[in-house]
């Protein structure tokens, strides 16, 4: 028998071009699954829809975008070059660049990005039926959010790591860059403050997750000295240990709180607050393979083990799908949990998971200047995203599981549901569902908790989610307290890790900023720079996550309704940024590749900021519900969530200052998109190619022993 020829890998990607026969079959059969999967969720009507099929649907999909239309974006529009030295090889300063393993950066990246919207957003969702949020949690990953998130980070890792807001100023000019730096700055601080205290929220109180997430810490410690000092290159077996010390840590909260020591690890809201401020100040300054890419990939073990189990649950238990595929909340804009159509707000109450312009920060921060090889960008950029938007979809999952009745108990407001279990049976019997004061009595009691009325935000209802699916396959129904706990304890490690990337995230942006003003200032391995610009950031999020714990509608909880948005628009502008270079580069040919999802991006938060701000309802717009409730305030009335008339007068202000937010964001963003597309007609109708700000090429001596030794031209000394 004659051997098999293999083909040649390209030697700037590391890949081949050749298909074998056994290939064709396996694809084949995985798109023949997809689509079987697609059309029982589009085409059931009436009948019960199990949750496999969306499990099947989403992987099917997620493997096809990754094998062809990635590979696709990857060698013919962005050229990876292996032969091409990386920033963290040619700039490595043992701080901020530092070349990283692969496996290690990918969960890095993957931990660093995956925060609070890949779990909360879909769940709130999920008042629109289980459909329309699927349809955009996978189309949208694979053509907006993990092609923006792979685009982004080629691009910073050619320019030396450069932030979002720096490329924006060098590639679309003075007037657009510095709408862009401002624009990113300002949601960016908003951003985390809004993550913040989603984690305050989930680990106030608990011990057990307090604990478990506080040994985290000295755990990546471990991690990254064993892996830089003692056993260099050994990532598989730090990763034994990391996962098993992680394991005994899970385990150990769950002693701590039935412990002793439960009341030392019980922290209040404010205590909690100054504990984050704390750690996101440390884990910006200290050297990156110190703590936080050590952090980052172990707490991915966490994460991904979780969904995967989440998904083996739902595999084995195959829970129903409970909600409509389509509900009438979806047309009528006037759902219980949030107020909108859907379009456009389906699209921005599901960001992570999606599409997120907060992943423009990360792909522009941290991680290109950690990536050892071009062709990494492929696996980390798209790849990791594809990771994020399975997370989506379990959560999803596990909020369309749950009893109708129960969800809009638990997402309703307050104002609407009341405060007793009648009230709330009543509240939700008017909404054209069903659920009995003894049931919401049963479901609290059987997770440990007073209540579960009114608890709004999306966390708590994942948390009872994934112990219905868990308890139905691990232990029982009398293990519901377990999980649930287990969840919110996961929910708060899960978007921790954004809180401290994002952190060092925008120290890389505010020294970008004051380098323009003092040169030394936009040095990022200074340290008095490093120092104050890290204490700058964690100061600008902590005051409004401060006054937000203290303050029920102060603070962040001011800025909340912002989030949404805000983070689209920060996409908005990362797919400008994107579109731009790429026909500045003669690429023009496949500037559809962006081009198309910022078109998107573009309608829908447009729409939204619009809507926002000129709706007569005051449900959806700002400066309608300043004017309800500064009628009522005249008429000495107090409407809810006010509880005062101290209270109608915050509302009134927080109304108004968000409304004009709101149109600011619109008028930055705008003002980028108005100067890029100026700077690309240039482009295409110059004769010549606009000036190139990628870094001049340096060959690579990674992987090349006979020149380990040898000085490399362009690395710092």
């Amino acid at each position: 028998m004659p051997a098999t020829v293999l083909p040649e890998p390209d030697p700037r990607s590391g890949e081949t071009s050749r298909v074998s026969p056994r290939a064709i079959v396996l694809w084949a059969t995985v798109s023949l699954l997809g689509a079987v999967a697609w059309g029982v969720l589009a085409l059931a009507r009436g009948e019960e829809v199990s949750a496999v099929w969306l499990v099947v649907a989403a992987l099917g999909s997620y493997a096809i975008a990754y094998r062809f239309y990635s590979r696709f974006i990857a060698r013919r529009v962005l050229k990876p070059d292996d032969r091409r030295a990386t920033p963290a090889e040619r700039l490595e300063d043992g701080v901020d660049f530092h070349p990283t393993d692969r496996r290690v950066l990918l969960g890095h990246h993957f931990a660093a990005i995956a925060g609070a919207g890949p779990l909360v957003g879909p769940v709130l969702a999920a008042q629109m039926g289980y459909l329309p949020g699927t349809l955009w949690i996978v189309a949208g990953v694979i053509f907006a959010g993990a092609v923006q998130d792979m685009v982004v980070l080629f691009l910073s890792m050619r320019r030396d790591g450069k932030s979002l807001g720096q490329m924006a100023r060098d590639e679309i000019g003075r007037a657009g860059g510095a709408a862009a730096m401002i624009a990113v700055f300002a949601i960016m601080i908003i951003l985390l403050g809004v993550l913040a205290l989603v984690v305050v929220n989930a680990l106030a109180h608990s011990p057990w997750g307090t604990f478990s997430v506080a040994m985290t810490i000295p755990i990546a410690l471990f991690m990254g000295f064993w892996l830089h000092r003692v056993r260099p290159g050994r990532v598989v077996e730090t990763s034994f240990i990391g996962v098993a010390l992680l394991l005994l840590a899970i385990v150990g909260g769950s002693w701590v709180q039935d412990s002793s020591l439960a009341s030392t690890f019980t922290l209040s809201p404010t205590t909690l607050v100054f504990c984050l401020i704390g750690y996101g100040f440390v884990a910006s300054v200290l050297p990156v393979w110190m703590l936080l890419a050590p952090r980052d990939y172990l707490s991915t073990f966490m994460k991904i083990g979780t969904i995967a189990l989440l998904a083996i649950g739902v595999v084995v238990a195959t829970p129903v799908l409970r909600t409509d595929a389509v509900s009438e909340f979806a047309t009528s804009g006037a759902g219980p949990v949030f107020a909108g159509s859907l379009f456009p707000f389906l699209f921005i109450t599901i960001a992570c998971g999606a599409l997120s312009g907060f992943h423009a920060l990360v792909s522009s921060g941290t991680t290109p200047k950690l990536i050892q090889k071009e062709s990494q960008v492929r696996m980390i950029g798209y790849g990791a995203m594809l990771m994020e938007s399975f997370v989506a979809v379990m959560a999803l999952i596990a909020a369309a599981a749950l009893d109708p009745g129960l969800y809009y108990a638990m997402n309703a407001p307050a104002g609407l549901l009341g405060t007793t279990a009648e009230s709330a049976s009543q509240a939700v019997a008017g909404l054209g569902f069903t659920i009995t004061p003894e049931q919401l009595t049963q479901a609290a009691r059987a997770v440990e908790e007073q209540t579960l009325i009114a608890r709004t935000g999306g966390a708590p209802s994942l948390a009872v989610g994934m112990s219905e699916i868990f308890s139905g396959v691990f232990g029982g129904s009398s293990t519901k307290a377990f999980w649930y706990h287990f969840a919110i304890m996961f929910e708060a490690l899960f978007i921790l890790t954004t809180v401290d990337a994002g952190t060092r995230v925008g120290r890389f942006m505010l020294q970008d900023m004051l380098g323009h003003v003092w040169k030394p200032m936009g040095r990022v391995n200074w340290k008095p720079g490093i120092w104050l610009c890290s204490g700058l950031v964690v100061a600008a999020w902590g005051y409004f996550l401060h006054t937000g714990v203290t303050d029920p509608l102060g603070g962040i909880n001011q800025l909340f309704p912002l989030f949404g948005i805000a983070n689209q628009l920060l996409a908005a502008i990362a797919l400008t940024v994107c579109t731009t270079v790429l026909i500045k580069s003669g690429r023009l040919r496949w500037a559809w590749v962006t081009g198309v999802p910022l078109a998107w991006v573009t309608a829908i938060t447009f729409t939204a900021g619009w809507q926002k701000i000129f709706s007569d309802d005051p449900r959806v717009g700002f400066f309608a519900q300043r004017a309800k409730y500064a009628d009522a305030l005249d008429a000495g009335q107090v409407l809810p969530p006010a509880k005062s008339l101290d209270d109608m007068h915050t509302v009134v202000t927080n109304s108004t200052v968000d409304g004009l937010l709101i149109a600011l964001f619109l008028l930055l963003v705008a003002v980028v998109i108005v100067n890029a597309a100026v700077v690309c007609v240039r482009a295409v109708r110059s004769p010549d190619a606009l000036p190139n700000t990628e870094a001049p090429y340096v060959e690579s001596r990674i992987d090349l022993p006979e020149r380990a030794g040898e000085p490399l031209a362009g690395a710092r000394p």
